[in-house]
């Protein structure tokens, strides 16, 4: 089963200097969470598995093998193996909800329409939204869409699916049926999940283990009640939201 690495990750845009000798690894199955402020660098480390970025400094590796400086096409195979579902649900308005979630599946896979069309329906059942296949992405709100943003990225069978702030934006009823929805896919389909957010709901309501980024650098990487016992006063004051503490905003 596979197994992500990252070691000693540098990181600078500028003088803007993002990550700091971040060492992390995600284990197969998990739902690991990277949490901390906004700009804390939690996306930023992660669009380095899969060639979106990479470190100034530091190796990054899958099941072993270093993917850091791999060509763009040489990534090609490692993105249908980590799919990512970007913050935005991107999905294209005059396509029908099944044939977004088509759309990869032709283009990879080489299936005529109707194939793709009917493992598209799979995916679809898989987030509860088979149903509405026929509909349009504009007759739903933030948070059906990204069930379906979700099954899209699901399309190629990936082991590892990385959530961008998916519950930013949508209602807490929303928020809630993403969250099951990634445990259920951890649980029951067998995706490791790296979830990027700030939500302490879903931190604390679905996380395996958690990591937390502060000023370029991993303060904490541990389970729920590890940061609930944690005597970091930057980690204490994120994790209760408190306005006032050592954490500069």
């Amino acid at each position: 089963m596979g197994k992500i690495e990252f070691k000693n990750i540098y990181k600078s845009f500028g003088d803007n200097h993002v990550l700091c000798g971040v060492d992390l690894s995600v284990d197969s199955g998990e739902v690991f969470f990277v949490i901390g402020q906004s700009g804390a660098g939690k996306s930023v480390l992660v669009k380095h598995l899969i060639g979106l970025l990479r470190p100034d400094k530091g190796r990054v590796f899958l099941d072993g093998k270093d993917v850091t400086d791999l060509r763009e096409k040489e990534f090609y195979p490692i993105r249908k193996r980590c799919a990512m579902v970007f913050q935005n649900s991107t999905l294209f308005d005059s396509m029908t909800l099944a044939d977004n979630v088509a759309l990869p599946i032709r283009k990879h896979l080489g299936v005529d329409q109707d194939e793709a069309l009917e493992m598209a329906g799979e995916k679809l059942r898989l987030v509860g939204m088979q149903r509405y296949a026929e509909r349009f992405p504009a007759d739903f709100g933030d948070g059906m869409r990204k069930k379906v943003a979700i099954a899209r990225a699901l399309t190629l069978d990936p082991e590892f699916v990385i959530f961008d702030e998916p519950t930013t934006g949508i209602d807490p009823i929303s928020a809630a049926m993403v969250d099951k929805l990634i445990r259920h896919l951890s649980d029951n389909v067998g995706v490791t999940s790296i979830v990027i957010s700030h939500d302490l709901r879903s931190i604390f309501g679905i996380a395996d283990r958690i990591a937390m980024l502060y000023q370029g650098k991993l303060i904490l990487d541990g389970t729920q009640d590890d940061f609930k016992n944690s005597e970091n006063p930057i980690v204490q004051q994120f994790i209760q939201g408190l306005p006032e503490g050592p954490m500069e905003v």
